[in-house]
């Protein structure tokens, strides 16, 4: 019987043809079983990875990398937003900043200087005043704090707080070189200081003149030295040849008319300024 079952298995296991039946009709099923499966194979074969132990080699890193990989706080190279040369010679902020700080400059001093430096109110608040006695001791202060200065026409009414404070704020009117004459306090009002303006006279408007010029020379000084800066770095940028020298002429150009039109306004506001000196 296990003739006759032999040739079956043999058909039903074997792809190759009747040879190979023949072949192994002599031999058992066990052994012909055992030969199908060694020379079939389970699954594919893997592709084997290599490992080492040694770490891969990388791309040696250039100078501008390194100076940047030394701390995980520095941006990288090239990061996007940083100013470049060119932006800095073209942005004129820091230059308008400085011509806007000389005009504002100016307009305070010559506002010190209306009708010969005498009617503007905080001249006289500024004043030093001294308080108390020897014995007890003495403090200076400021006329502006403890007393309130109100112009009206050609008079200043001195309001004072308290009334320990009306001598020694007449001494330190009387007492400065501003030729003024304080005031008895009225009965009406007896807090209150009046200090008469005197006209000014040739003298004076020449002074007060003169002392204009003088604050518009201090100006113009202060835009030639934010000009001279801005310039400086220009001239940095160009030496380096960081910079096209189209894009320096551009910026130079731009620097120039930016402080012509300071020095225009320093003119214009100093004019205004001797009108009013020369017309009172």
């Amino acid at each position: 019987m296990s003739q006759t079952l032999t040739p079956r298995i043999g058909l039903r296991l074997s792809s190759r043809g009747p040879l190979a039946v023949s072949a192994r009709v002599i031999e058992s099923p066990c052994r012909n079983l055992c030969a199908f499966h060694a020379s079939t194979p389970l699954c594919a074969p893997r592709t084997l990875r290599s490992f080492s132990k040694f770490p891969p080699l990388w791309k040696k890193a250039g100078k501008a990398s390194k100076s940047h990989a030394k701390t995980d706080s520095s941006p990288p190279v090239g990061q996007a937003g940083a100013p470049t040369p060119t932006d800095e010679i073209y942005d004129m902020a820091e230059l308008e900043s400085s011509i806007l700080k000389a005009i504002e400059k100016l307009t305070h001093d010559l506002g010190q200087l209306r009708s010969g430096g005498r009617l503007n109110p905080d001249i006289v608040e500024s004043l030093k005043v001294q308080l108390g006695t020897a014995g007890h001791g003495k403090e200076t202060v400021r006329l502006g704090d403890i007393a309130q200065v109100v112009p009206r026409g050609r008079v200043l009414n001195v309001i004072c707080g308290d009334d320990a404070h009306i001598k020694p704020i007449t001494t330190a009117i009387a007492a400065s070189p501003h030729s003024l004459t304080p005031l008895a306090p009225e009965q009406s009002n007896p807090l209150t200081i009046q200090v008469p303006l005197p006209p000014p006279t040739g003298d004076t408007r020449r002074d007060a003149i003169e002392a204009a010029k003088r604050a518009a020379e201090k100006a113009e000084a202060m835009l030639q030295r934010a000009r001279q800066e801005h310039n400086k770095l220009v001239r940095k940028y160009e030496v380096n040849r960081e910079v096209r020298p189209d894009d320096v002429q551009k910026a130079r150009k731009r620097m120039e008319e930016v402080v012509k039109k300071g020095h225009d306004e320093v003119k214009r506001i100093t004019d205004g300024a001797k009108r009013v000196l020369e017309s009172q």
